[in-house]
């Protein structure tokens, strides 16, 4: 199956090697980089980084969403996104914005985005108006429950079935409101709402997802809680364990990787591009 994303100012074929998203939280409580890139300077330098290493998209996330964490106020989640996102639109590399705030997803519109990354499937009361007459990418991503209660037993039918039905879904109600599906990608939620065989279960799916949605699949299991739970390893040991998920969810049929150790993955990428293509 051909993929096109239509994202903001950047149109991307997915038939080749795979796109890789650029994670960039500022904010003080990643679980992965406990902050590190929250002061404007450090965020700019590391997004010149990225970019330099061979990122499609960076992805900038004001909003920590790992297990426990509470919801951050409209004005904090603002003041830590905006200034980064305005002094990054010459960057040469189409910017995501993770969010799940309509206010939010308008400005940083605006400003520039190129992708809206919503973790919460644009459910909030108008998310979709905010996104709809934009012409940026929209990634919709499956989580059960909250990040403040995500990982408290969660519980499914079939995990694969019921997030493709939840996926499917909110794709349609995008389309409904006059979204071009070129426009469209989907994440089924790694480490949302999952347990570790859960997640193992969506990542050998992914070439069913894709095909059963007709979108390209979005994978993010860079230094996740799945990769520590089969490696043993703490966060910041999670490379080697990162690379072999992202490989993995690429040879199952993800056209994204987002992931945080951009040069390493890129570099992974080429090799198996070559051996798998030529």
């Amino acid at each position: 199956m051909r993929h096109f994303l239509q994202c903001g100012r950047y149109g991307f074929a997915l038939d080749a090697t795979p796109l890789v998203m650029g994670i960039l939280n500022v904010t003080p409580d990643s679980f992965s980089d406990g902050g590190r890139f929250q002061s404007l300077e450090f965020a700019i330098s590391r997004a010149e980084e990225m970019a330099a290493d061979g990122a499609d998209l960076i992805d900038v996330g004001g909003e920590s969403s790992r297990p426990g964490s509470p919801a951050v106020p409209l004005d904090e989640e603002m003041r830590r996104v905006m200034p980064a996102l305005y002094a990054l639109r010459g960057l040469g590399k189409a910017l995501s914005v993770d969010t799940c705030k309509p206010q939010v997803m308008r400005e940083a519109i605006i400003a520039g985005a190129d992708m809206i990354n919503d973790i919460n499937a644009f459910r909030a009361p108008g998310a979709i108006a905010a996104v709809a007459d934009s012409g940026c990418g929209l990634c919709v991503m499956h989580m059960q429950s909250t990040p403040a209660t995500m990982q408290q037993n969660p519980d499914y039918g079939d995990v694969v079935a019921d997030v493709i039905a939840f996926l499917a879904e909110r794709a349609a109600a995008l389309v409904a409101a006059g979204i071009d599906r070129k426009r469209i990608c989907v994440d089924p939620g790694f480490g949302f709402g999952k347990t570790v065989e859960h997640n193992f279960a969506l990542l050998r799916a992914t070439g069913r997802i894709e095909q059963e949605l007709g979108l390209p699949v979005l994978a993010g299991l860079s230094r996740k809680s799945m990769i520590g739970a089969v490696t043993g390893r703490p966060v910041g040991q999670r490379l080697a364990g990162s690379l072999a998920g992202a490989l993995a969810a690429v040879a199952h049929g993800a056209k994204i990787v987002r992931v945080h150790d951009v040069a390493e993955t890129v570099d992974a990428l080429k090799v198996w591009h070559a051996a798998n293509i030529g």
